[in-house]
């Protein structure tokens, strides 16, 4: 399934690495690596990992300068 946003209120209240991907233009491997790492908001159900929307927005917004 190929997932396109044109916006952040296109994204669903909660994203997989799939989703967090395309909305960003990362690849699939980098993003697996950001949500294993520390301070990174994934919430895992499981074996699988999840952000949720507001969350992420936000830690876009804190690291945006970094």
């Amino acid at each position: 399934m190929e997932y396109v946003y044109k916006s952040a209120e296109d994204l669903p209240p909660f994203l997989n690495a799939l989703q967090i991907s395309a909305f960003l233009g990362i690849s699939k491997t980098n993003i697996y690596a950001l949500m294993n790492s520390a301070g990174f908001p994934t919430v895992r159900v499981g074996k699988r990992m999840i952000v949720e929307k507001e969350k992420l927005l936000k830690w876009l917004d804190e690291n945006a300068a970094k």
